[in-house]
């Protein structure tokens, strides 16, 4: 059966330099499940115009058309498929996807020390920018549609979020390990990072200020970076409490845990952070976050945190205190993979055996940490399927043995689906159709993703 067609040869993947004359670009998903419901979903340019029934006939589609011959419209076919929003994915690394598999099973500090820095040494504008390719595709065929990065060689990873049409908030992660000229050079590239993609403006891709954690920045360094998240109004993405020697360590310099330091300085007055990992928090702590929770959001990273041995963040808790809960992936070199669908199951799982109790983080909760919740976090008008959000939307085909019954498709998606969409709308622009990518050539990433990694890994040897 035909899944899509377009009505009048005009392609599909209108840019938005196309709407500045005026013509518009539609997507018609016709008789799809939203909300347990069949219904088609209309979209004009990068915005979801309509849900309802008939929207065809009821939109007067064709006779917009007869009106404007520039115009174009996409139907698919969204029989037998659940639409739901694009996931948003709050903590990655996305050019550690060529250190997946590297150092698996070994303690933290030997991970960090002996393996992942010393990889990191060796990364050049071309890895990065091959590990990035990859790392999109891998995200876009899973259902991710928009990331929140922290690295470094920005610029790499910008030229392959641009090929890629991914939506990304990307920071330069600085790490000034308490020296004033190091400082110095970290906050120069960071302004430089945000000022530079400003300049692109381009909708897909925002800035963020992005310093490491505090027991690799200074204090100079953190109350810096809250200036300039504030002065240009862009998120503040942050590692906090990930694991115990941390937490150890900023005892021993402040008298104070990570939280209880920042808050010393109003670190989160006033500003958007997005804090990662929270893996060991105080009661204390917890209320401070409570005491600033229209500032701050927590990007839960369960997997991470379990194949390092860090802990298991009290999510439980901080829900119990109405504190907004998102969900990462972190890096391939501590995951493996960016397969988000993966965190909301053990997102659900782990804090019910944790608990013992079989009603925490239900399917529901889980499911809005990597949709609804990942939209607040960023400050994005998606994360829901409603009139005037983004369409940023993901297509899911049933027919597969899994999604069986569909009348439990809801519970499937969070506790038995593998991850592999079946259509992909990022902006109102088709990036996945049937399982393929449009407009990247997804064979010959991965050859050069597998070449890249073995000059990498002779560099390391």
């Amino acid at each position: 059966m035909e899944e899509s067609k377009n009505i009048n040869n005009i392609n599909n993947n209108t840019n938005d330099k196309d709407n500045d004359n005026n013509t518009k670009s539609y997507i018609l998903i016709e008789n799809g499940l939203i909300n347990n419901k069949v219904q088609d979903l209309l979209i004009e340019n990068n915005i979801i115009k309509k849900i309802g029934s008939n929207l065809l006939n009821k939109e007067n589609i064709k006779e917009i058309f007869k009106n404007n011959s520039n115009d174009n419209i996409t139907i698919i076919n969204g029989k037998n498929k659940v639409i739901i929003p694009g996931l948003i994915n709050t903590h990655t690394h996305i050019p550690m996807t060529l250190f997946r598999g590297v150092a698996d099973d070994i303690p933290l500090m030997d991970w960090l020390n002996n393996y992942i820095w010393k990889l990191e040494g060796n990364l050049n504008e071309k890895i990065v920018y091959d590990a990035t390719l990859l790392g999109c595709v891998e995200m876009i065929k899973s259902g991710t549609t928009t990331f929140n990065d922290m690295y470094f060689y920005i610029d790499s990873i910008v030229k392959a979020v641009e090929k890629a049409d991914i939506r990304a908030f990307l920071g330069y992660g600085m790490i000034d390990l308490f020296d004033e000229e190091k400082r110095e050079k970290e906050l120069k590239e960071c302004v430089n990072t945000v000022e530079n993609i400003n300049k692109l403006n381009n909708p897909l891709i925002k800035p963020t200020i992005t310093p490491h954690a505090p027991y690799t920045c200074s204090k100079e360094l953190l109350e810096k970076s809250k200036e300039l998240a504030k002065k240009y109004n862009i998120p503040l993405h942050i590692h906090l409490n990930e694991t115990i020697d941390e937490i150890k360590q900023i005892k021993e310099k402040t008298g104070m845990r990570p939280y209880e330091y920042l808050n010393s300085f109003n670190f989160f007055k006033d500003i958007n952070v997005v804090s990662a990992h929270n893996v060991h928090l105080s009661n204390n702590e917890i209320k401070i976050i409570k005491n600033n929770k229209e500032n701050i959001v927590i990007s839960h990273n369960p997997i991470s945190n379990l194949k390092l041995a860090s802990g298991i963040a009290p999510i439980h808790e901080l829900l119990n205190n109405n504190i907004t809960i998102t969900l990462g992936t972190d890096g391939c070199g501590s995951n493996n993979n960016l397969n988000l669908f993966e965190e909301i199951k053990i997102a659900s799982l782990i804090h019910k055996g944790n608990t013992l109790n079989s009603t925490v983080v239900n399917a529901s909760q889980s499911f809005e940490f990597a949709t609804k919740n990942g939209a607040k976090a960023l400050n994005l008008n998606s994360g829901i399927l409603e009139q005037g959000m983004l369409a940023d939307i993901v297509l899911i085909n049933l027919n597969k043995p899994y999604l069986l019954p569909k009348e439990n498709i809801y519970s499937h998606i969070v506790y038995s689906f593998n991850g592999v969409v079946d259509f992909v709308i990022i902006n109102g622009k088709i990036i996945l159709e049937n399982g393929k990518l449009i407009n990247l050539d997804e064979n010959k990433i991965i050859e050069n993703g597998e070449k890249t990694y073995g000059k990498l890994i002779d560099k390391f040897n």
